[in-house]
């Protein structure tokens, strides 16, 4: 069991996926100060169950993601913070927030790819491609045709992530327990998704 620095936000962050913070409140920059003088420095990300990011006194899921600090810039009036995602957590004890939130987790098992697995990433790839086609301009979204790593558990772990679904069922997809699991939920939810899409365009008009 390992204690670690814990950022709660509205979004999910996967492994091996990228993103942007802006640090402000006063708890969250005196974390940073305390991580960036190590080696490597990490926090574990959550997702909020109920309550906003700003100001403490929110509800946490138990699974969440290390984010590795890659890159910190001061900028007027916060920081901005990029962070990649790494190894996944399960909570199993919140500490005081004191000075900022911290819990005693278990780090979960990285997942194994095997050659056998390549016609369902295939599947679950074109399946998400799809969905982000439809998706098109009509909100924030990953381009259909975004490029993914060559590495095939990166790989697999991007598709969740770019698949157009809302935070809990990302959460559902980063909980898998193995490869097969995590590939089959993308599929799941990016062919719900694009099912969904279909059926709200407005049928063509008439002749």
């Amino acid at each position: 069991m390992t204690t670690i620095p814990v950022f709660p936000l509205g979004s999910v962050l996967f492994p091996h996926m990228p993103l942007a913070l802006r640090l402000f409140e006063p708890r969250y920059l005196r974390m940073l100060g305390d991580l960036l003088g190590r080696s490597e420095p990490e926090f574990g990300e959550v997702l909020i169950e109920r309550g906003h990011e700003v100001g403490g006194g929110d509800q946490r899921f138990t699974v969440g993601t290390m984010a590795r600090i890659l890159k910190v810039e001061a900028l007027e009036g916060f920081m901005a913070v990029t962070v990649r995602g790494s190894t996944r957590f399960r909570v199993s004890a919140w500490l005081p927030d004191d000075p900022y939130p911290r819990a005693e987790v278990d780090f979960m098992p990285s997942l194994e790819w095997d050659g056998s697995l390549e016609p369902l990433r295939t599947q679950a790839e074109a399946t998400v491609r799809h969905a982000l086609t439809l998706v098109g301009e009509s909100r924030d979204s990953w381009p259909a045709d975004v490029q993914l790593s060559d590495d095939p558990v990166a790989a697999c772990w991007q598709l969740s992530a770019i698949t157009p679904v809302g935070p809990i069922d990302q959460l559902w997809m980063l909980q898998a327990s193995s490869l097969a699991e995590l590939l089959s939920r993308t599929a799941g939810f990016a062919g719900e998704a694009a099912e969904t899409m279909s059926a709200d365009w407005p049928d063509p008009p008439g002749d």
